[in-house]
């Protein structure tokens, strides 16, 4: 593969996917709903049969636990920290800033992505009535250093420093290997340390050493890579690791979370065994 590794634009595939399982699941605006997006959902489902049954939970169940829990993450800052700024990097057809504009008026949603994804989600949230000055679409190339679709630049433009920042990336990081991801992580810190205080939630794939489907997980990181044409990494062995990476990108505290200690109080799917999916949150 002679993709360069910092090239974000082939991930087109799973966003059309990702996006059409919210809408199947009461998440999302039916202007979000995709054509593309459900033929892949309905093209995948026999796989998503199987690997439920063989693993005990399949890519929808833990696409679906992820975005509960990072659902619940960002309502608990705006209602327990008074977060006021939110930033979804790599925001795709993800339906998180309507909702939460909706529930919380205060709150400055930015969507940001590349500028054919980032020109279409701002028709979209046209279309579902859900656009004002509080709530827009942005470009941002998460490995940009300078210029107006930078991370620096939107930051800078988009919020004010006198006020914490909470940023979100779902579904992105994994899709790049550490070396790579870790650099615009190191830049991320960096902005954060220039607000009010600083959150950054995103998902994590451990590659479990322990767990039985250890195998099956390798497997399935080369067929995602194949089918996004994107260098798919899981980068830590274990939710230690994690932690200890976060930090010392400095990061401070850093917590992990497991989707199953939510299982009683959230309204996502079960896994059957150690979920594989898990939401770090790392503050400045």
């Amino acid at each position: 593969m002679n993709q360069d590794k910092t090239d974000t634009s082939s991930i087109s595939f799973t966003a059309l996917y990702t996006g059409h399982v919210w809408t199947a699941n009461g998440l999302s605006a039916p202007s979000f709903h995709t054509r593309m997006g459900s033929f892949y959902y309905h093209a995948l489902a026999p796989f998503e049969y199987v690997g439920g049954k063989l693993a005990g939970g399949n890519i929808r169940t833990f696409l679906l636990q992820r975005h509960h829990l990072i659902d619940h993450l960002v309502s608990r800052a705006i209602e327990e920290e008074g977060v006021t700024q939110v930033l979804e990097i790599a925001c795709g057809l993800s339906p998180r800033g309507c909702r939460f504009t909706e529930k919380y008026p205060q709150l400055k949603y930015v969507e940001a992505d590349l500028p054919e994804m980032a020109d279409r989600k701002q028709r979209l949230l046209a279309q579902a009535a859900a656009l004002s000055p509080q709530h827009l679409a942005v470009p941002l190339n998460v490995f940009s250093r300078e210029g107006n679709d930078s991370l620096e630049s939107v930051i800078a433009e988009c919020f004010d420093a006198d006020k914490p920042l909470l940023v979100i990336t779902e579904g992105l990081v994994n899709y790049f290997d550490l070396d790579t991801i870790n650099g615009f992580w190191e830049r991320l810190r960096a902005c954060l340390q220039q607000q009010a205080g600083g959150i950054y939630l995103t998902d994590n794939y451990p590659l479990l050493h322990d767990h039985p489907f250890h195998r099956t997980m390798k497997v399935l990181r080369g067929l995602l890579g194949t089918v996004s044409r994107s260098r798919v990494s899981f980068h830590f062995g274990s939710d230690a690791e994690a932690k200890q990476h976060f930090e010392a990108c400095g990061f401070a505290p850093v917590t992990v979370h497991n989707p199953k200690d939510y299982y009683a109080t959230l309204p996502m799917p079960q896994s059957r065994g150690n979920p594989f999916v898990r939401v770090i949150e790392a503050r400045v």
